[in-house]
């Protein structure tokens, strides 16, 4: 995955690398790469762990990493993107929104956006707004069509089911058009027998309570979801802003090779702590700099 010339230890499986995920990046090889699942360092957040990029620095910075990811992923891939917007001076800052013009200018696809629900948000007022209980994760694509596995994802359609489809009437037997004219239409009859659905776009998650070493640490059943939406056994799923680990761990778990670049050692130390119990085994670390070239 890593082009000869670099310092590549690893395992057949796991494959965590420390240094800047920018020079890394450089290093790999052509679409390489099934699934790019990431949440980087938020404008002007972990400050005392990675220095903070401020909202108007924010695309410039992220841009030349966005070309690299385009680069590796392979064209039916997908690159998830978990990112949230910052308030600044009393308003929402355009930081998240002016990304996703330049990803798009660069040849990414905003595909679609999902939304976390932060189920267990706590409470919280401020002179004009209320807490956040969601963040967004972006879905872009190198085409039109990618690999994509909705029947992974599957969730139980429910016990409204046992009522609503006793007796149905002549209508729920076709397709109903909307009656507000938005062009949307169901047949309930298409439900009989079914116990699994399609989930919506909202993914009711609850936070990671358990720090996992890390100031950011995202729980591990959002990567999951993910890798098993857009990937299948043996894909490769990388994570260039690898922090403790999460996604890697979520993709060990799942039986799909897993890349993760991450600057600080001692995240990098808590995300092998994680994948050696994972995995009954550690993963390899290696340390880049250009002077063990």
């Amino acid at each position: 995955m890593l082009k000869k010339a670099t310092i590549n230890i690893k395992t057949d499986e796991i494959n965590l690398y420390q240094g800047d995920c920018l020079e890394l990046l450089t290093m790999m090889d052509d679409s390489s790469v099934d699934l790019i699942v990431t949440s980087p360092p938020y404008a002007d957040q972990r400050k005392r762990t990675y220095g903070g990029i401020a909202p108007d620095k924010y695309v410039d910075w992220f841009s030349p990493i966005a070309e690299q990811l385009l680069r590796v992923l392979k064209p039916s891939g997908s690159f998830v993107l978990n990112i949230k917007e910052k308030v600044v001076n009393g308003e929402r800052h355009t930081y998240v929104l002016e990304l996703i013009l330049k990803m798009r200018e660069l040849g990414w696809l905003w595909t679609e956006e999902y939304i976390w629900h932060k189920k267990n948000s706590f409470p919280g007022k401020w002179p004009n707004r209320f807490r956040d209980s969601w963040e967004r994760c972006l879905h872009f694509t190198k085409n039109r069509k990618f690999a994509m596995y909705q029947e992974a994802v599957m969730v139980p359609v429910g016990d409204w089911k046992n009522e609503r489809l006793k007796k149905l009437s002549s209508r729920d037997m076709m397709r109903d058009e909307s009656r507000v004219g938005s062009g949307f239409g169901k047949n309930i009859s298409n439900w009989q027998g079914r116990e699994m659905a399609y989930p919506t776009n909202v993914l009711h998650m609850a936070t990671e309570c358990g720090n996992k070493g890390h100031s950011a640490a995202f729980p591990e059943v959002l990567p999951e979801w993910f890798i098993r939406l857009f990937t299948t056994e043996g894909d490769v799923v990388l994570d260039p802003f690898a922090g403790s680990g999460t996604t890697l761990v979520a993709a060990s778990r799942l039986s799909r090779k897993s890349v993760g670049f991450e600057l600080l050692d001692e995240h990098c130390q808590v995300a092998k702590e994680r994948l050696g119990l994972e995995r009954k085994r550690l993963t390899s670390v290696v340390s880049y700099s250009k002077k063990a070239e």
